[in-house]
């Protein structure tokens, strides 16, 4: 078999994980060891940077400084929102990828991130065998919303699934100090799956979390919110509750886009974050404090609390799709092939990009509990494995030592 040669270019794309660059790392490592890769580039901000001539030679890190990209959260290539066309009714794009993978004689090409950067991945890759230029394409998973379809899970899950479970474990004692009555309202992350929120019940489960969960999964009805509320609050003094930004009425529409009931003081509808807008309501229906949370961009690079379970298989997928790409293979994503019966043991496994882009994995309904407030069993004995095990990021002066790289550009090289 003739092996293939030539340069590859890794990018990074969507929104930032706590172990993206230990995926990024896992390809970096095993292309600078790979005798049929000549040349390590990193594209700047995803496919941007390859449209715009910005690729830094990753050849010219220093690798103590590339081994800190393990420990290093968000996205140190840059990250990029940009959605290339279809092909066939606008090509000029691909004329310019192609150009140049041409340019820096690239054969293989690595994207990581989720399902609009596998659309991104999967696109590239007809092209190039539409054109006839010989380009190995492998797409390396990225997502703490845990929704890329054909994988166990995704990268950045664990660790972001770890992080909401434990503040909300924190917000809980912190909620539980006084004797007066008090509702706490935490909205996490996830507009159309929900696992993130999913991940609180995490919390609930180690005996310190919310009383209420609610997914986009199931429809959310506000009276029945507010009657769960309620009841909880007259009972124990006390009510936590979780809710994704996701969740909707029956007729689709977002519960944090609509109108509340509630009004300020001048008579004006309020509008804003679903976890203001729904403590508002409660505060209006049982006059309890009503405190809202949203967790935001913390829980997206937390990597003081990053799982290492998360760290080493994100780096060993990274591993996996340059190993894949060398060996000949073309057109898949590097996923997750997992067992939990008598221990947890996950695999490296290759699945075609036609059936990951753009389809989104929701929660089973049978890991939602009947009345849609609450997680099953099954979901903790899920999640649980994928959080495990402390990382040793290093420190210095007690902060985290992050990587910094040099990111030379391959132009200020000619």
């Amino acid at each position: 078999m003739n092996l293939l040669t030539g340069a590859c270019i890794i990018g990074q794309s969507g929104g930032p994980t706590s172990v993206i660059n230990a995926s990024a790392l896992g390809v970096i490592q095993t292309a600078l060891q790979s005798e049929q890769i000549t040349r390590v580039l990193g594209a700047a901000n995803g496919i941007k940077g390859v449209l715009n001539d910005r690729l830094y030679d990753m050849g010219q890190e220093d690798p103590k400084e590339l081994e800190l990209l393990k420990f290093t959260p968000s996205s140190a290539l840059g990250s990029c929102r940009y959605k290339l066309a279809d092909p066939d009714a606008d090509d000029t794009d691909y004329q310019r990828i192609l150009e140049i993978f041409k340019k820096y004689d690239v054969r293989y090409f690595f994207y990581n991130g989720g399902n609009d950067s596998m659309d991104t991945c999967n696109k590239i890759s007809k092209y190039m065998q539409k054109v006839g230029y010989e380009c190995h394409i492998i797409g390396v998973p990225k997502t703490i919303d845990n929704d890329l379809n054909g994988t166990d899970h995704c990268p950045g899950f664990a660790s972001a699934a770890k992080y909401i479970a434990t503040s909300c474990m924190e917000v809980w004692q912190d909620a539980h100090v006084y004797d007066t009555g008090m509702v706490t309202v935490v909205e996490i992350m996830g507009r159309h799956a929900g696992w993130l929120t999913a991940s609180s019940g995490l919390a609930t489960w180690a005996g310190f979390g919310p009383n209420l969960i609610y997914l986009p999964e199931t429809v959310f009805d506000m009276d029945s919110f507010l009657a769960d509320v309620k009841a909880i609050y007259e009972k124990t003094g006390k009510c936590m509750v979780a809710v994704s930004e996701g969740i909707h009425y029956a007729d689709g529409q977002f519960v944090s886009e609509a109108e509340t009931s509630a009004t300020d003081g001048f008579g004006h509808a309020q509008l804003g974050g679903l976890a203001v807008m729904l403590a508002d309501a409660i505060k209006q229906e049982t006059g309890a404090k009503v405190r809202g949370i949203e967790l935001s961009l913390l829980q997206r690079c937390a990597a003081h609390a990053a799982s290492q379970t998360d760290i080493e298989e994100s780096w060993s997928a990274g591993k996996a799709a340059v190993e894949a790409a060398v060996s000949g293979i073309t057109d898949k994503m590097v996923a997750f092939q997992c067992s939990r019966d008598g221990g947890y043991q996950c695999k490296t496994v290759l699945e075609p990009l036609d059936i990951v882009a753009n389809f989104e994995k929701k929660v089973p309904r049978n890991w939602i509990n009947e009345a849609g407030n609450g997680i099953e069993q099954p979901f903790i004995d899920y999640a649980l494995p994928l959080i495990q095990g402390e990382t040793a990021a290093p420190k210095e002066n007690s902060l985290p030592r992050f990587a910094k790289l040099k990111k030379i550009f391959t132009t200020d090289m000619e």
